[in-house]
């Protein structure tokens, strides 16, 4: 099997080739390019100019507008007009849908036009039709004749062109043959890409984008494999989730989707779609590249070969399968991962610092009230605990202290990898051992040979972690070993970070873990803040964040850390816990409020373990893109929502002033509905 980049245990950047996006340079390792869209109408000319204003001063390097007709394309040169005479010459893209036209006319005007290949010439109106392979081909004929002549207008006026595939926008001759799949979302744009190189036009970029970010990458990985094989060169990829939704949720799925790949040495220019005003997305990009600048990783530049590597890799990273593991006291096999909560750092442990996890105290019944984020097992250096713990709640302390327990159901010890095999047998548990390893480089003189003493230990969780600058591939190339050799211990993944911001530990947090969750490896998660960072994160709370929304609200660390990890097992999908909201960032087609709509539907839905709510500000996109959800809302025009059961329309032109209890009544007529 060919691999989709340079190393899977050590940061190499993919070397693409080189885009100029109106002197604006992307691929061939030049810097990870940040961009953002306006949400304006773009009949608005001065209000469309002041926000793009806004978002350049960000940072934005490049400016995405919506084009869906002749009319907002032809004004993008007053939009351009405006710009260039305050002094603004950032590379502007129309973003294209259902309109060749409009496309035609915006590759005269702007840097960069973006087409989706599953709506731009083919249909979707979720028919399932059988193609004869003539059938098939015939289409591909007329798309042909169809796409060619925006190729050559881009190809005559140096404009560059995003071939942006949509994971919910695949068209129905896609969906026939590929079904719901990476490899369609793939296929679907390389048609496109052919059409082009056919034209010998090569100033194009590639998008693969889902709001499931396990879609995402599987999608990107064969994309690079695709063109690798078929091509033997890679153009510049262009990374996104699409509909992350906003605060900590959005965050953290923006950051596993795009840190997963970046990681990867995948990805050359970014864009978070978070539901707020486009210039906060800007700084939540810059905190995602800034961990891939020169001073911060070992970055090795290379031809493009895809090496096997290594030479027989015992995993699939283009579908999800989790590592095989056995049991330990509910940790592994098929049991979700369970999070660890560290509060090592909390001070002295009381029934109050649990409340901080999930456990909340009521005295008068002697009950403790146990919540969907409660943690399973928490972490701290002290003795035995003076009071009875919840029944579901466990606790890790340091061998040493464990001795000392007289509770040896609920306390389990913790050992370094070199204590373990040292320890006698009246000092380790005969449930559950955790066993801490520091991940290492490859040629560190870690003998791999060793790890064969816990192999047949049926006690032993793992705890892997790293302290290298490359901490991902190199706890990614532990599991390597573990699968070649066949050590089926459950690992618990841990992960430090000494960042400063909530921005900051969210985005290293998701990507450090979420990358290999994403790979199915991992049965448990455990997070921690250092010293330092941990007393800068406590006066932190309370201030608002650069979107001017304080989405942590006023958690403790300890709140923050454990949110932060069910957060990011939701995005995997390897724990639900709470519901997940799909909300576009809204654009120059919303015809709602989509920020403040969102957080009404929040405020009385957000009960529903399990439940995925759409929430999109216009018919254009939304059905498709919607299309991981349980049920929509969606705009259909001035003040009218559409709401959906899945793809099935269920209310039409609902007035906005009641949609939001028209979709309870839906919940409720699902029999999706709890109580709060």
């Amino acid at each position: 099997m060919q691999w989709y980049c340079e190393s899977l245990t050590e940061y190499k950047r993919l070397k693409t080739r080189e885009v100029n996006i109106g002197g604006l340079l992307t691929g061939n390792f030049h810097p990870i390019r940040l961009q953002t869209m306006t949400t304006t109408d773009t009949m608005d000319t001065l209000g469309t100019v002041a926000q793009s204003v806004r978002c350049i001063e960000a940072g934005a390097e490049m400016v995405r507008i919506t084009a869906p007709s002749k009319r907002e394309a032809e004004n993008l040169l007053n939009i351009k007009n405006e710009l260039h005479k305050r002094g603004y010459h950032t590379p502007l893209v129309a973003d294209i849908h259902f309109t060749p036209n409009a496309a035609e006319i915006a590759a005269r005007i702007v840097e960069k036009v973006r087409v989706n290949p599953g709506n731009y010439i083919d249909k979707k109106k979720f028919e399932f039709i059988e193609y004869t392979d003539s059938a098939y081909h015939s289409e591909i004929e007329r798309i042909r004749q169809r796409f060619t002549p925006l190729v050559k207008i881009c190809k005559e006026y140096g404009t560059a062109m995003r071939i942006g595939t949509n994971h919910g926008s695949l068209s129905d001759r896609i969906m026939s043959r590929y079904g719901d799949t990476p490899m369609g979302m793939v296929e679907s744009a390389m048609e496109f890409l052919r059409i082009a190189r056919d034209e010998s036009f090569h100033n194009i970029v590639l998008s693969m984008k889902s709001s499931n970010p396990q879609v995402m990458v599987q999608a990107y990985r064969l994309l690079v494999r695709q063109m690798a094989d078929e091509f033997k060169e890679c153009y510049p990829l262009h990374l996104g989730v699409t509909e992350a939704g906003d605060g900590e949720d959005g965050r953290i799925k923006s950051a596993i989707g795009i840190g997963t790949l970046l990681e990867d040495g995948i990805g050359d220019t970014i864009r978070v779609s978070l539901t707020e005003d486009p210039e906060f997305e800007i700084p939540v990009c810059r905190d995602i590249v800034k961990r891939y600048s020169a001073a911060s990783l070992t970055t090795h530049h290379s031809p493009l070969t895809i090496h096997h590597s290594p030479p027989t890799a015992p995993y699939s990273p283009f579908q999800y399968k989790r590592r095989d593991t056995f049991v330990v006291n509910h940790i592994g096999g098929r049991h979700v991962p369970v999070v660890v909560a560290d509060v090592s750092k909390a001070g002295e442990i009381t029934a109050g610092t649990l409340q901080r996890i999930g456990y909340s105290y009521n005295e008068a019944l002697d009950k403790w009230n146990i919540s969907d984020l409660a943690a399973d097992y928490i972490f701290f250096n002290g003795n035995e605990l003076p009071f009875a713990l919840p029944g579901t709640l466990k606790v890790i302390l340091p061998a040493k202290k464990w001795t000392e327990c007289s509770d040896k159901e609920k306390y389990y010890p913790l050992f370094s990898f070199d204590e373990y095999p040292d320890a006698t047998v009246q000092n380790k548990s005969t449930i559950l051992n955790v066993v801490m390893l520091d991940c290492f480089n490859e040629g560190d003189s870690f003998n791999l040979n060793s790890l064969n003493s816990i192999k047949d230990d049926p006690t032993v969780v793992l705890a892997l972690s790293s302290t290298n600058k490359n901490a991902m591939q190199s706890v990614r190339r532990m599991f390597m070993e573990l699968l070649q050799k066949d050590i089926r211990n459950p690992v618990i993944l841990m992960t430090d970070s000494n960042w400063q911001t909530p921005d900051e530990h969210l985005i290293h947090f998701a990507t450090e873990t979420g990358a290999l969750f994403l790979d199915g490896f991992g049965d448990g998660i455990c997070l921690g803040i250092t010293t330092g960072s941990y007393g800068l994160l406590s006066n932190s709370y309370g201030q608002l964040n650069a979107s001017g929304r304080n989405y942590v609200d006023n958690q403790s660390p300890e709140q923050f850390i454990n949110s932060t990890a069910f957060s990011i097992l939701q995005a995997t999908r390897t724990r639900i816990s709470k519901t997940e909201y799909i909300s576009c960032p809204s654009c120059g087609r919303t015809l709602f409020d989509l920020q403040e709509t969102t957080a009404r539907i929040r405020a009385v839905t957000n009960h529903l373990k399990g439940v995925k709510i759409a929430i999109m500000g216009c018919i254009v996109n939304g059905p498709g893109e919607m299309a991981d959800a349980d049920f929509g809302y969606v705009g259909s025009g001035p003040g009218k929502i559409t709401l959906y059961k899945g793809k099935e329309v269920v209310k039409r032109s609902v007035d906005s002033n009641i949609a939001v209890e028209e979709l309870i009544k839906l919940l409720k007529e699902s029999d999706a509905w709890v109580e709060p």
